[in-house]
């Protein structure tokens, strides 16, 4: 045998079998993908979510909102598991409301 003819064999043979492989890939049902479901607990008559969702659709108006500084002070309190009276001191602390006022400048 002759090293060509051996060598176009073994090549056939590759090729025959990548062909049949793809050929079985091909006739397989694809699996289906699983949905990741996500829940999201939300107790019930808790007004929160919903004033901070109403916040944030209000866009800037909401900085000098009270009851959206309220609704954030109580977001806070709860996710930091702090007392009421440790917020106040850290609203107390906090950046003042901006104005709507045009400031003056300083003069040196």
């Amino acid at each position: 045998m002759d090293t060509r003819h051996l060598a176009r064999i073994g090549a056939i043979a590759f090729v025959a079998v990548a062909l049949t492989m793809t050929a079985l890939q091909l006739r397989e049902e694809p699996k289906p993908v699983p949905v990741e479901v996500t829940t999201v607990f939300e107790p019930d008559g808790d007004p929160l979510p919903a004033q901070l969702r109403a916040c944030a659709q209000m866009g800037e108006l909401a900085l000098s909102s009270p009851d959206c500084r309220a609704a954030w002070a109580e977001k806070r309190r709860r996710f930091l598991g702090l007392e009421s009276r440790a917020v106040d001191a850290v609203d107390a602390t906090a950046a003042p409301a901006p104005s709507s006022e045009p400031q003056q400048a300083k003069e040196q």
